[in-house]
């Protein structure tokens, strides 16, 4: 900072891919907190740091950041990291900014807010890596030649050039996945779409220094480097014809998605059994044996980083330490979130709550009250709320599972987090989007498939999340996941009629 002349300073939790999930050895900001979140980026001003964590991981943050160094700026539903940081910047003070870390949409929107930008183009905290792409496999869908036909139909013609830089949608184009490590199945690198062509690219410079037409980018997914690098040769997409023709999967990617989600259940549905019939056993164990049975059931690796919780760890929305030292006891109870891919490389996601033993009356009420939540979002298109369906928008989904829990609020049990996600190649997509975000004011449309994922939290004493991954056809909402729910768990007397009947639908296993 002293050699850039900057006062105040972004580190960020991503990769120069803009990659949420990055591996920690690419995360400069758990490099800088050690905290081991997905998201959260940090602010370093000349007394502070500010680490700025959503109410996923509000506890997790304060578990793991010195305090006498950090200082953990708790966001709440509606506010946005952003917004927040502005405020910590004096008016005349220049924010120092990774260029390859941020997008240039970010760059942009700080700078109309007032913020004096310098962007820098190297972090210190990087390492040198070494992209494997050698274990990328080909997977079915639609041709690439139609992909790009579609693509250079909807956004120019063959005068100019299609930058994509975004992972997920690299993959997508090219119908090619990695499988190589856990928790993604995305290729590393670039793509330009040119001629009716697409090709595959490590760096774009010498793309950009030889090619002198016009450079179609989407800045929500390029970063600032990169656009700067293209300079005025750059043209502005409104949105990446990509990202909406990914997120609208085909009859054969949901035909895909059943199958993986039935391996999914019975995958869930063994390590259920698995905590019922065996004692002294710990986090750690039942993550090892959950990804036993992912494998067993054909699974070719994990989504994401399992998550297992026991007590006041499930309070922790994203809580990833699955430790040796966490035992089951009689009456513990036990969050499981976890997902796989499988051969086409689509992400499943799912979340289920286990007691070991019998349940206390405070776990069966919160339980039932998050199964009332989801039973309602869940069925908002199929006649129980006024028939809803018509340019249905997440926002509307979320907003309905908290006034139902409005209605039946726990003393000191929050929801503190969007209702859901888009899922895909990534667990994490968009569009759709469930929460109280204005990106969520967008209509799912048939063939999107995403998460319904409420859940409540008290930091003393533990948190209860349901979670069916789904996807909307013919205007209704309807579940990958056939997973049952813990009848022991469930307080059948705080459920309506109908959503006792609602609830018949998941009695498969």
């Amino acid at each position: 900072m002293n050699e850039q002349d900057v006062n105040y300073l972004l580190v960020n939790s991503t990769n120069k891919y803009l990659v949420e999930y990055s591996e920690l050895i690419e995360n400069s900001r758990y490099k800088l907190t050690n905290f081991s979140g997905s998201t959260g980026d940090v602010l370093v001003t000349p007394d502070k740091i500010y680490l700025f964590v959503d109410g996923r991981y509000h506890i997790q943050a304060d578990l793991e950041v010195d305090h006498n160094i950090v200082t953990v700026v708790k966001l709440q539903t509606g506010q946005t990291f952003l917004e927040e940081l502005i405020k910590k910047i004096p008016q005349n003070e220049i924010l120092g900014v990774f260029s390859k870390k941020n997008s240039q949409k970010r760059v942009e929107y700080l700078k109309e807010k007032g913020v004096k930008i310098k962007l820098l183009a190297n972090d210190p905290l990087d390492e040198n890596i070494e992209y494997d792409n050698s274990n990328i496999v080909k997977v079915d869908g639609i041709s690439v030649e139609e992909k790009i036909k579609q693509i250079a139909d909807k956004v120019c013609n063959d005068d100019c050039a299609i930058l994509v830089t975004n992972l997920e949608e690299v993959s997508y184009l090219f119908n090619l996945r990695d499988f190589s490590k856990n928790y993604s199945s995305k290729i590393q690198g670039k793509a330009v779409i040119i001629n009716g062509r697409g090709r595959l690219l490590d760096d774009i410079t010498d793309f950009v220094e030889c090619y002198n037409g016009d450079i179609w980018v989407d800045k929500s997914t390029i970063n600032a480097y990169d656009f700067a690098l293209i300079g005025d040769k750059a043209k502005i997409l409104k949105d990446s014809p990509i990202k909406i023709m990914k997120a609208i999967k085909t009859d054969d990617e949901i035909a895909h998605y059943k199958d993986a989600f039935k391996k999914t259940d019975l995958a869930v549905k063994a390590i259920r059994d698995y905590i019922e019939n065996n004692d002294n056993i710990s986090e750690y164990d039942i993550a090892e044996q959950l990804e036993k049975e992912f494998k067993r059931y054909g699974a070719k690796s994990l989504s994401f980083k399992s998550i297992v919780a026991k007590d006041k760890n499930s309070a922790l929305a994203h809580y990833s330490k699955c430790s040796k030292d966490e035992i089951l006891k009689d009456g513990s109870l036990v969050l499981i979130d976890c997902g796989a891919y499988y051969e086409q490389g689509l992400a499943t996601d799912i979340t289920r709550v286990f007691v070991k033993g019998e349940p206390s009356e405070l776990q069966k009420k919160v339980y039932t009250t998050v199964l009332k939540m989801f039973l309602n979002a869940y069925n908002m298109t199929a006649g129980g709320q006024e028939g809803k369906k018509a340019g249905l928008q997440g926002y509307e989904l979320d907003a309905l599972a908290r006034e139902i829990y409005s209605q039946n609020e726990i003393d000191g049990f929050v929801f503190n987090h969007g209702l859901g996600h888009g899922i895909g190649i990534s667990v994490h997509e968009y569009p759709p989007n469930l929460s109280k975000n204005e990106m969520a004011k967008v209509e799912i449309k048939d063939g999107m498939c995403f998460t319904i994922e409420p859940g409540l939290y008290n930091e003393n004493y533990f948190g209860v999340r349901l979670e069916n991954s789904c996807y909307m056809k013919d205007g209704k909402i309807n579940s990958f996941v056939r997973m049952n729910y813990e009848k022991k768990l469930i307080d059948f007397s705080l459920l309506t009629v109908q959503e006792k009947e609602w609830l018949k639908e998941f009695e498969v296993l």
